[in-house]
């Protein structure tokens, strides 16, 4: 009687799926200690490479826009949205008496809200990718939190140097 298997038994001597003279699929030789690309070691450190950076994102679109704001519009409006959006952008205004400071001390003040912003994203970085399967929204959540507590601090700080002036600054 024939034997009826689907395959030649003399040249397949295992039943995996990997093709003879291969190496075993988990052998590390082979990738180093390289983590997969687009893997979850990967990706946890491209969050804790570019997170810092990416945290100078909205605090420079912001910026920019108060900037132009207040440079380029002559609406009434214009003052208010170029504050609160500076203010937002670099919160070391605050410290170096903006609006009514030496305006000399405004680059030092911005230079040092550009490390601020820095380091919180750091933080934001680190706090993500505790989580394994670390992902970017899991970054900009932390990052949320981290800088709208600043956001609320600069806020109330306005709001008390408008109380303490006695006239409104809008």
């Amino acid at each position: 009687m024939p034997r009826t298997l689907p395959y030649d038994e003399s040249r397949v001597t295992s039943y995996t799926s990997t093709p003879p003279g291969t190496s075993d699929p988990t052998d590390s030789g082979r990738a180093g200690d390289r983590p997969l690309i687009d893997g979850p070691r990967w990706y946890r450190a491209r969050i804790r490479s570019w997170g810092p950076l990416a945290g100078l994102v909205i605090p420079t679109i912001v910026g920019a826009l108060s900037y132009a704001s207040l440079e380029y519009s002559d609406a009434s409006w214009s003052g208010a949205v170029g504050l609160v959006g500076g203010i937002i952008a670099a919160p070391g205004l605050l410290v170096v008496g903006a609006p009514f400071g030496d305006s000399s001390l405004y680059s030092l003040a911005i230079t040092a809200s550009g490390v601020l912003w820095l380091i919180v994203g750091l933080i934001a970085s680190r706090q993500a990718t505790r989580n394994p399967l670390a992902t970017w929204a899991d970054y900009w959540r932390h990052y949320l939190w981290l800088a709208g507590g600043i956001w609320v601090g600069a806020g109330i700080a306005l709001g008390l140097a408008t109380v303490s002036i006695g006239e409104a600054l809008f």
